[in-house]
């Protein structure tokens, strides 16, 4: 029984944890329902009737409208759009540093939402997508439209979270029926067993109250044939007793025996059944804090772990270094010989990282082509010599695209964390760190 209530908090915990993944995935989904008024309020002016279709997008994303709507609304807008720039080409607006800023704030805002979106794992196609086609955006209009699709690809996750907590549930309430069996077996066999005990019982004083009534007799007794008729008539009488309660304990025995077989079967299937949902549990966590391409670990699991090395670093002095990786002119890649190229070198790129760590050090993929790296309980001289070796095993690896050989490189940036260190400031200092290693030639390891 101890079992089966850890199952339960187990599956307990799993809906509490999709029910706050759930949670999130719809505050996303408002922050860009916001970001999309927002653009909507932006984009006024231009012309009327091009301000009559964001006001109706606008009102629309303010009640919440399903995609089938905003879908439409954006086919309408897009149509608009078309035809005023055929009557009237919308002039090209000169904008200062600060809208620009504005829009390249904007654009980097988004491309963090889809980075997010591709770390579920469930939508990595449709984010990746969305993220090659983000700096090809030059207009409100195409960025509303990639808004959109993260929007549509949110909200599916959504439900499949929703989906997959119905089914836990489900198969919460099948265990629970299999222990009310189990536990009506066990008030069964509780009944049976004080049904003997009083049957036996009642058996015995029969046969007390026998024996006394034969003793008294046999005392009032003054011949000896009308001895043995007593004797004989309560010997049969007692006979008659124990081979009825002999026949009712058979009848016992057989129903106990069907009832233990028919539980020994269950119980064989409860186990089986355990132990598969315990093999698929264990799936879905490990697919929850894994990168599904290159099996490292995946955002979710970073923020886990770098958590946790704050926590440790605030209440010892055992130094942690962040390492901060970008692949070199990977988007080269993916445009020159297609995104499979690209995923062969990100799984490549993620092996060797792997294979030049220890086994308590922690590596993970936490964008499109950025891989983070956790050493603890090492001198920042002996990272940084570790982040070099990282550093020049990728350069080293060989990749054959259509016939021509591709060399590879990575840089990196790294910091340790400080005493006062907050997680921002951390990640901060590595990924300015990376931008100098990138603007500084590239395959470079720069100390920030």
């Amino acid at each position: 029984m101890s079992d089966a209530t850890d199952w339960k908090q187990k599956y307990r915990d799993a809906l509490s944890e999709m029910e706050g993944e759930e949670q999130r995935w719809r505050q996303v989904e408002q922050a860009l329902r916001r970001l999309v008024g927002r653009l909507c309020a932006a984009g006024m002016g231009v012309d009327p009737q091009l301000d009559d279709e964001l006001v109706a997008l606008a009102a629309a994303n303010r009640r919440n409208a399903d995609a089938a709507e905003l879908e439409k609304l954006a086919a309408s807008l897009t149509n608009a759009v078309v035809a005023v720039d055929a009557v009237s080409p919308v002039p090209t607006i000169v904008t200062s540093a600060l809208p620009a800023k504005r829009w390249e704030s904007t654009c980097t805002a988004v491309g963090k939402i889809l980075q997010c979106l591709q770390s579920l794992g469930s939508e990595t196609t449709a984010a990746a997508d969305l993220i090659a086609r983000l700096p090809k955006v030059q207009s409100d209009s195409e960025l509303a439209a990639v808004l959109e699709k993260a929007v549509e690809a949110i909200r599916a996750h959504g439900d499949a979270l929703a989906t997959e907590r119905l089914q836990a549930a489900a198969v919460l309430a099948d265990v629970t029926a299999r222990l009310e069996e189990m536990a009506g077996y066990l008030t069964a066999s509780g009944d049976e067993a004080r049904s003997r005990f009083s049957d036996s019982t009642a058996v015995n004083d029969d046969v007390i109250s026998q024996v006394r009534e034969l003793t008294a007799e046999a005392h009032s007794a003054t011949e000896l044939r009308a001895l043995q008729t007593l004797v004989t008539a309560r010997v049969e009488t007692v006979t008659q007793h124990v081979l009825n309660f002999r026949s009712r304990e058979e009848q016992r025995l057989s129903e106990h025996t069907e009832r233990a077989e028919r539980m020994r079967g269950r119980i064989a299937d409860l186990e089986r059944e355990t132990q598969e949902l315990h093999s698929k549990l264990d799936r879905e966590r490990y697919g929850a804090r894994h990168d599904p391409l290159t099996l490292v670990g995946n955002r979710k699991s970073f923020d886990e772990r770098f958590a946790q090395a704050m926590s440790r670093r605030a209440l010892s002095d055992a130094p942690v270094a962040v390492l901060l990786w970008d692949l070199d002119n990977f988007k080269l890649i993916n445009d020159t010989y297609g995104h499979r190229a690209g995923d062969r070198v990100l799984k490549t790129v993620a092996t060797s990282f792997v294979s030049g760590l220890r086994p308590e050090d922690f590596v993970a993929r936490i964008g499109g082509e950025e891989f983070v790296i956790l050493l603890a309980g090492l001198p920042f001289a002996k990272a940084q010599q570790i982040a070099d070796e990282l550093r020049q095993a990728v350069a080293a690896l060989r990749f054959h695209f259509r016939g021509a050989p591709v060399r590879i490189t990575a840089s990196c940036g790294l910091t340790e964390l400080r005493p006062g260190d907050s997680g921002t400031a951390v990640f901060d200092r590595a990924d300015a760190a990376l931008y100098r290693a990138k603007n500084g030639g590239k395959n470079l390891c720069i100390p920030g």
